[in-house]
Parts: structure tokens; sequence; C-alpha cells
């Protein structure tokens, strides 16, 4: 299994970012491999957005990494896409 931690800030201040890693190192049991970030960037959006991922790598695929973009897109999940 792998950890998932975020925050959103409707108010547009930014997410701490101390606070998501402090999150993120509460579920290194969770996966213990690596570790991602995003944060949205600064006047993209009203609201503010952080998120943290823990992996652990039973069969990943080397380009597993996440948080994952893609143009404006941001994801973060546990499971394959196909």
């Amino acid at each position: 299994m792998c950890g998932i931690c975020g925050m959103v800030n409707w108010t547009g201040e930014t997410v701490p970012q101390k606070r998501i890693e402090e999150m993120s190192r509460a579920l290194i049991h969770r996966g213990p491999d690596e570790e991602g970030f995003y944060f949205s960037p600064n006047g993209e959006s009203p609201c503010k957005i952080g998120l943290g991922f823990r992996r652990l790598s039973i069969i990943d695929l080397a380009t597993g990494h996440q948080p994952m973009q893609f143009q404006n897109w941001v994801i973060v999940f546990n499971g394959e896409i196909y």
C-alpha cells in the first residue's frame, strides 16, 4: 500500500509545505521507498493545493513517480492507469 496526504486551502493562502512534509513522514510505514510532493503555483487558482505521496515499490514500474502531472492536470493515486 502507498500513502497519500494533502490539503486544500480555499482562502487562497499557500498550503504550508512543512505541514505536507510532516504528514508524509507520518505515512512512511505505508511507503518507505519514495516520496513526492505537488504544490499549486501562486496565481494559478483561488484555491491552493498541497499533495504528498509515499511509495511502496513492490512491482511498480521505474516510471511510477508521483504526483503525476500532464499539462494543468495533477493526480496522486494508488492504482494503475491503462
